[in-house]
């Protein structure tokens, strides 16, 4: 009979994983270069040094940078819609304070960084635009919906729908401050007063 041995299993499995880690090690280099120095600093060679893997191991997971770069968008969504779900896993319990500094955070951490550089490349990029724009616009509906579950905001009131995205609006703005000062003190104060501002709005 064929088939394949147990020798063969065995010795497959192992291969596997290291394509898998390999894989991860790339995509994870990628979002730190691109945080780091931008698309014009993010090359493959650059990415594979990173990753300590060599430039022909990387081209065999993604033979161009367009490549490399769009599984880099999949996997910033994905961190980022993994990164929000498990902001409050047993609920905000009402604390609309802890649920506006969790949102800010998380648009001025490396993960947002990352995602605003892919926004400039993508904005020069065709290959990178679409996909760019369809992860974002993903990206954009959960943060919305996980908002509005945290804050217990009832949309189907008058402007309520327009204050949690104006929130989220200002979250990336403080994002794109972030870029260029640490802004920690100002953003503490801005926290404060949008907390207390959803308070009075969303009752």
């Amino acid at each position: 009979m064929g088939g394949v041995s147990t020798a063969d299993r065995a010795e497959r499995v192992p291969k596997q994983d290291r394509s898998r880690a390999t894989r991860q090690r790339l995509l994870e280099a990628a979002v730190s270069c691109l945080a780091e120095h931008g698309w014009a600093g993010s090359t493959v060679s650059v990415v594979a040094e990173r990753a300590g893997v060599s430039r022909g191991a990387a081209q065999h997971h993604f033979p161009t940078r367009e490549d490399l770069f769009t599984a880099a968008v999949e996997y910033v969504a994905e961190e980022r819609s993994t990164a929000l779900r498990a902001l409050f896993p047993e609920g905000a319990a009402g604390d609309r304070h802890a649920v506006v500094a969790a949102l800010v955070d998380l648009y001025t951490g490396p993960l947002f960084r990352a995602a605003l550089h892919l926004w400039v490349a993508a904005s020069n990029e065709e290959q990178l635009r679409p996909r760019v724009t369809e992860l974002e616009s993903r990206v954009g509906r959960e943060t919305h919906r996980i908002a509005v579950d945290l804050l217990a905001a009832d949309e189907s009131l008058s402007g309520v729908r327009e204050t949690v995205q104006g929130l989220l609006d200002m979250a990336r703005g403080l994002g794109l401050a972030n870029l260029l000062t640490d802004d920690a003190a100002r953003r503490e104060r801005v926290v404060a007063q949008w907390a207390g501002l959803l308070e009075e709005t969303l009752g």
